[in-house]
């Protein structure tokens, strides 16, 4: 597989077809398209990586109650890890035109969102801020909270009048009047309990979801005995990153150019833009479920699939 599965040496890595378990964007013809990939494939640079496991992310932190660590960085999303201690609080903030959303890894945290009922995530909990709609996290409980935070890359927060903004080099904080908020429409909600849904049987859905971000639950119930065979390559993306974050059980991703990726609850999986990759359960392991991070959903996502091989994973 550190050959990139010879994918640049097959001619067949140029198609295009579409998922049909996939709407958004992708309901036309079948069609053979010639793709571009970069030569050599898209590297990973700091903070990024093919794996991000969270018993690192953990280690590197040992000793510490309150702590911030970027696992991801792509154009679009710059995710983290973040722990509060017991008692800690966030600022208050928003995004004027992205929304914020992640994933309880340990721990509880009350979650205040303008114009919605405040709520006690635990683990295993889902949360998503909308746009223009202002939210803080405070630890309440006796243990520090772990959880995955995603916000838009590159972009400020603003802050509620009340609220002293941090400051930051290179920018300045001036009061202005806005005359728009922000709230949710179907699929997307303040908080799914992950845990409770799985356990009423609960299937894949979109969560967060809008123009311009997908954080997709895709989950397995029954898991796989046997991993599809290496010659079954998945599919890649043009011009997009996507990552996931393990919310149950345990994932095999097949990345070119990197091998075969184990991950467990917790991790955080990267594919660069252009690489091929197939993520399934990892064999009799049971179910799995992993949170999956693109942009564009309601645009459509082109899959760009093997010619000989099936549209699937």
């Amino acid at each position: 597989m550190k050959t990139a599965l010879a994918f640049l040496a097959v001619g067949l890595s140029l198609a295009a077809v579409p998922v049909l378990a996939q709407p958004a964007g992708e309901k036309g013809p079948v069609r053979i398209v010639w793709a571009a990939q970069k030569v050599p494939e898209s590297p990973y640079t700091a903070p990024n990586r093919p794996v991000w496991h969270i018993k690192d992310v953990l280690k590197a932190h040992q000793g510490q109650k309150s702590w911030d660590q970027q696992v991801l960085l792509t154009r679009d999303f710059d995710g983290h890890y973040v722990s509060l201690a017991p008692g800690e609080k966030t600022k208050c903030m928003f995004y004027a035109d992205d929304r914020v959303f992640g994933w309880i890894y340990s721990g509880q945290v009350k979650i205040t969102i303008d114009g919605q009922q405040p709520f006690t995530a635990t683990k295993g909990y889902l949360f998503d801020v909308a746009p223009r709609l202002s939210y803080c996290m405070e630890n309440t409980g006796s243990e520090p909270v772990v959880f995955y935070r995603s916000t838009p890359a590159g972009q400020m927060p603003s802050y509620p009048v009340s609220e002293t903004p941090t400051p930051v080099k290179g920018w300045r904080y001036v009061k202005a009047r806005i005359t728009s908020t922000g709230g949710y429409e179907t699929p997307n909600q303040p908080y799914l309990d992950f845990n409770s849904y799985a356990a009423g049987g609960g299937k894949s859905r979109d969560f967060a979801w809008d123009g311009h971000t997908s954080a997709h639950v895709i989950r397995s119930a029954n898991g796989i005995s046997k991993l599809p065979p290496d010659t079954s390559w998945g599919h890649f993306h043009e011009n997009m990153v996507e990552a996931w974050v393990v919310i149950e059980g345990q994932l095999d991703v097949l990345i070119s150019g990197e091998g075969l990726v184990h991950a467990q609850t917790g991790d955080v999986v990267q594919a660069n833009d252009e690489r091929w990759h197939r993520a399934t359960c990892a064999p009799n392991t049971g179910p799995c479920t992993r949170l999956a991070m693109t942009p564009r959903n309601r645009e459509g996502q082109v899959h760009y699939f093997q010619v000989d091989t099936p549209a699937g994973n």
